[in-house]
């Protein structure tokens, strides 16, 4: 089995548009993916993107919209955050990685604590276990001293920390060029070719006016 498919969590933090920009990013790199989405997640989306997407009759199209016509659907995996049936719950799954984006800090501290109360919490524990690259990007402002607890609880069991924090030297135009910057730096850790953001030392320099 080839060590090339991915795992995509979906949960209930604030940054939706950040989870469905992925989504789309590493279907258009060919790779597949394996989703799971929290039930959080799922008024999240309805409440910043206008999607309501059903978790026991999911249909791709009512998460990635017309986006969703240009992409290989044949290599999105939706699983049910209560299947622990789906391959992704057992280390003998091989992955290439995982990515939790946004991820709440509920779910940060179910990992830092090993309660695999859903798939996701499962497969998160899988990945640090099996010691494959997991991504979390936790995007809460301000972190009090439990949540900063346990995103070094995860950072110390192998977890990558990617907080939601766009850049400002790729000069940013729109909100989707901000998105663009996250996506791009969890493609990064994942290891997946992209050409979404302008790389520091790659522009040329902006002359101040006055």
């Amino acid at each position: 089995m080839a060590r090339t498919d991915l795992v995509l969590a979906i949960t209930g933090a604030s940054g939706s548009p950040y989870g469905v920009c992925l989504l789309e990013q590493l279907l258009r790199a060919q790779r597949h993916v394996h989703l799971v989405i929290s039930p959080a997640a799922v008024e999240v989306l309805q409440t910043e993107l206008g999607r309501t997407v059903r978790l026991d009759r999911f249909d791709p199209f009512d998460l990635l919209g017309a986006t969703a016509e240009g992409l290989n659907l044949d290599r999105l995996h939706y699983h049910h955050f209560r299947n622990f049936q789906a391959g992704i719950a057992s280390g003998s799954f091989l992955t290439a990685g995982m990515a939790i984006v946004p991820c709440s800090m509920g779910t940060i501290a179910a990992i830092a604590h090993g309660v695999s109360e859903n798939l996701i919490h499962r497969a998160a524990d899988v990945h640090l276990k099996e010691r494959r690259k997991l991504v979390v990007v936790p995007r809460e402002t301000p972190l009090g001293i439990i949540q900063l607890r346990n995103l070094t609880t995860c950072a110390e069991a192998g977890a990558v920390v990617l907080p939601a924090m766009p850049a400002f030297y790729t000069q940013p135009k729109s909100v989707e060029d901000m998105v663009h910057f996250i996506v791009g730096r969890v493609c990064d850790q994942l290891g997946v070719e992209h050409h979404l953001f302008p790389r520091w030392g790659t522009q040329e320099p902006q002359h101040r006016q006055g």
